[in-house]
């Protein structure tokens, strides 16, 4: 009875970040395809229901969208790498750094350009 599963290390945080995009990621998604259906609605419904979006949280939100897609997409590959390529278990804390590396690499120069034109207008 002494200690517990899971110890906070890379394998652990990399897969509750995995499932944690994943939810955010699938509702965005729901979102989107709703709001999308108000054209069939009315199209000025949805025109007015787009206008609210375009505001500085929501570009924020938007970012964060982003991220979110990045370590997901990334974090996949590093799943399949552990999965298919022998020995890679080993290997697998460097592989979730090089993954935070990366999405980091993406995300500055997103990020620039993004809240650039977030805070412009």
């Amino acid at each position: 009875m002494g200690g517990t599963l899971y110890r906070g290390n890379e394998g652990m945080w990399s897969w509750v970040l995995h499932r944690i995009t994943g939810v955010a990621i699938f509702f965005f998604l729901l979102v989107h395809v709703l709001d999308g259906a108000l054209t069939l609605v009315s199209p000025d419904v949805y025109t007015r229901v787009i206008e609210t979006y375009k505001n500085p949280i929501m570009g924020i939100g938007e970012l964060g969208l982003v991220a979110a897609i990045c370590y997901h997409a990334f974090n996949g590959l590093r799943i399949i790498i552990v999965d298919f390529v022998p020995g890679a278990t080993r290997i697998q804390r460097g592989l979730f750094w090089g993954v935070i590396a990366l999405c980091v690499l993406v995300m500055i120069p997103f990020a620039i350009v993004h809240l650039s034109n977030v805070f412009s207008h």
